[in-house]
C-alpha cells in the first residue's frame, strides 16, 4: 500500500471510523489511540487483506480486533495487579462534535442505553444500525455466524426496549 492509497482511505473513511472508535472506547484519548492504531495495522496488513471489496468493513474489523485485544490485556493486568481499569470504567472526556448533533433528550437516553449494553450486544448494534453495515459484514467483522448476529441484535433490541421503557417511566414519574 502506498501513501496515496492510505491517504484516500483516511479521507474517505476516517470520519466514520473515528466515530465508530469513539463508540467503542467511550473516551477521547482511547478513541484517538484506537483510530491511529487501526490505520497503522491497515498499513502493516495491507497485502494480506481484501480491503478493496469492503474498505469500511475492513477498517472496522481491524478496530474491533484491536479493541478486543486491548480489553483482554487490561483484564489480565487487572487480575494480576488489581489496579488497572477496564475500558468501561475509564472516565469519559468532553463530548466531541458528533455528540453535539445528538443533543435531543431521547437520543441521549438511547445512546446511554446502547452504551450500557454488554459488548456482545453493543458491537452488533453499532455496526449494523449506526454504521449501516449489512449483517454479513457484521458477522465477518465480529467473526461470528450471521445467525448469531441476528440473535444478538434481537436480544439487544429487547434489552434496549426495556431500558427505554424504564427511562421513560423514571422521567415521567420520577
Amino acid at each position: 500500500m502506498d501513501y496515496v492509497e492510505m491517504e484516500s482511505y483516511i479521507r474517505d473513511y476516517g470520519e466514520d471510523l473515528f466515530c465508530f472508535c469513539r463508540s467503542l472506547t467511550r473516551s477521547r484519548e482511547e478513541t484517538e489511540d484506537l483510530y491511529q492504531e487501526t490505520f497503522l495495522k491497515l498499513y502493516e496488513l495491507a497485502d494480506k487483506l481484501e480491503i478493496r471489496t469492503n474498505p469500511k468493513g475492513c477498517l472496522m474489523m481491524i478496530s474491533v480486533n484491536l479493541y478486543r485485544n486491548y480489553k483482554r490485556k487490561m483484564a489480565i493486568r487487572h487480575r494480576i495487579t488489581g489496579t488497572a481499569q477496564s475500558v468501561a470504567d475509564l472516565p469519559s472526556s468532553e463530548p466531541d462534535a458528533s455528540y453535539h448533533v445528538l443533543q435531543a433528550e431521547e437520543q441521549q437516553i438511547l445512546l446511554r442505553a446502547v452504551d450500557s449494553l454488554a459488548d456482545r450486544y453493543r458491537l452488533p448494534v453499532l455496526l449494523h444500525y449506526m454504521e449501516e453495515q449489512p449483517l454479513e459484514a457484521v458477522a465477518a467483522i465480529l467473526k461470528v455466524p450471521k445467525g448469531t448476529v441476528k440473535s444478538r441484535l434481537h436480544r439487544a433490541k429487547k434489552i434496549l426496549k426495556r431500558k427505554l421503557e424504564d427511562a421513560h417511566y423514571e422521567r415521567s414519574y420520577g
